[in-house]
């Protein structure tokens, strides 16, 4: 059954990727940023991130504590890259607004953690995932949640080419002086 379920998030992760992959390479037919909201593309981008999410949490579940990291870096390592994480992306999304957050065109924003990184959101899931994969202690999960951490990795390209677009010089200007992750 875990593996039925693995091999389920992992074929919906690999289609996740491939859009993100289709969207940089084709930006006039992008998925991500969705042209519009609601359209075909908002629904399946955030469909397919949604079931590689949850597929990912059953599959934690199931696996729970079945691999090889020890005790003490489980908890004493795993469990302050939750909270740090978790903590950069709320501040990311409050400072954002969920509108923006969800692909929808809400304006320009450089405050908050914005001023010191251009994707604080993806920055704190990254972190966030790290520790949740070192608590969960479980190779089927590892491998899904660097799936979701390789995603946030490459959201951004697509996104500063549609930034440029709709922003131009400020986001240009922005883009130069404030580095992409750290």
């Amino acid at each position: 059954m875990t593996s039925r379920l693995f091999l389920s998030g992992l074929l919906i992760l690999y289609a996740y990727l491939i859009l993100i992959v289709w969207s940089l390479a084709r930006p006039q037919h992008r998925i991500w940023p969705p042209p519009k909201t609601p359209s075909w593309q908002f629904f399946i981008f955030w469909g397919l991130f949604y079931l590689g999410v949850g597929f990912s949490v059953v599959v934690m579940a199931l696996g729970w504590n079945q691999w090889r990291i020890p005790q003490e870096i489980r908890w004493w390592v795993g469990v302050p890259l939750c909270v740090l994480g978790g903590g950069l992306l709320v501040w990311g999304v409050r400072t954002l607004g969920l509108d923006n957050t969800q692909g929808k065109a809400a304006g320009f924003v450089k405050t908050g953690p914005y001023r010191f990184t251009r994707n604080p959101q993806y920055l704190g899931d990254i972190v966030m995932l790290l520790g949740v994969l070192l608590l969960a202690n479980s190779l089927f999960t590892t491998v899904l949640l660097f799936l979701l951490i390789l995603s946030f990795i490459l959201l951004p390209l697509p996104e500063e080419i549609w930034l440029e677009d709709r922003y131009g010089e400020p986001f240009l200007q922005y883009q130069s002086q404030i580095p992409r992750f750290l």
